[in-house]
């Protein structure tokens, strides 16, 4: 089995200070390092180029870079979330692929996720599967005091369930996202996004496993976000998708925690 490295986000209790230009997950996979291996760096620079220039058009990209011997091989993806413009997505990707060249400099195998944007490569064609293998919660240390726990749960799974629904539909892209009024003056907001190269039931299987974490690590929490190579999953007590709501301001209130997932 690879041994996976996660990059200083291991149980590690912070103040909620991301913002779009930080990574919020980085995986070096130190099984796959090339140190001595000049081509496999240059496709790795050269698949990053292609991803840069061309995922913006459409947020999403899956891409190959080769030797002219078809040697040494590195597949890459690169999705932004569905919710942002061509220019954010620009930035971003631009961000990533920047940002893993750095936090991962010796290894083949990595990937890394932004808020707007995730981005991978590997010498293994990992296009279509289903990647649960390893992951990372952040939490909302604060418990939910608005309503009730058994109440809380319930329209939790309700908005779950729809913007889950949603998300799986050809015409979604992997992408789902809603909002569910807990009290008159308190609403839950919800995302969820897999990777486009998935079909419609890996997809749902991705949702699947990372909204199970809502009733463990997550329970009664005022925010949550699992985050797997195949999608992410998040809900909060603010907005933070776009478009964001006027009528809902204010961010929640606590520290945010992390802890990791692995197989």
């Amino acid at each position: 089995m690879k041994t996976l490295m996660v990059k200083g986000l291991l149980l590690l209790a912070i103040v909620c200070s991301c913002r779009a230009a930080d990574s919020i997950w980085e995986v070096c996979n130190k099984d796959s390092n090339i140190s001595g291996s000049s081509q496999i760096s240059t496709n790795i620079d050269s698949l990053l180029a292609t991803l840069v220039s061309k995922t913006p058009s459409r947020g999403f990209l899956t891409t190959t870079s080769s030797s002219y011997n078809n040697k040494d091989n590195v597949y890459g993806l690169a999705q932004c979330r569905g919710d942002i413009s061509k220019s954010d997505c620009s930035s971003c990707i631009q961000d990533a692929a920047k940002r893993i060249r750095e936090a991962c400099p010796n290894q083949s195998d990595s990937r890394i996720l932004y808020d707007f944007c995730f981005l991978r490569y590997s010498p293994e064609n990992f296009f279509g599967k289903l990647d649960t293998g390893s992951g990372l919660i952040y939490f909302n240390t604060a418990n939910v005091t608005e309503t009730d726990p058994k109440t809380f749960d319930n329209e939790l799974g309700a908005l779950f369930d729809r913007i889950r629904s949603e998300a799986v539909l050809p015409k979604s892209q992997g992408l789902g996202k809603g909002k569910a009024k807990l009290t008159p003056f308190v609403t839950l907001n919800g995302l969820v996004q897999c990777t486009r190269d998935l079909t419609e039931l890996e997809c749902a299987q991705c949702f699947a496993t990372a909204v199970g974490s809502f009733m463990t690590t997550c329970h009664n929490k005022k925010g949550c976000r699992v985050l797997y190579s195949s999608c992410y999953v998040r809900y909060e007590f603010y907005p933070f998708y776009f478009p964001l709501d006027p009528a809902q301001t204010g961010r929640g209130v606590g520290t945010i925690s992390s802890v990791s997932l692995s197989p």
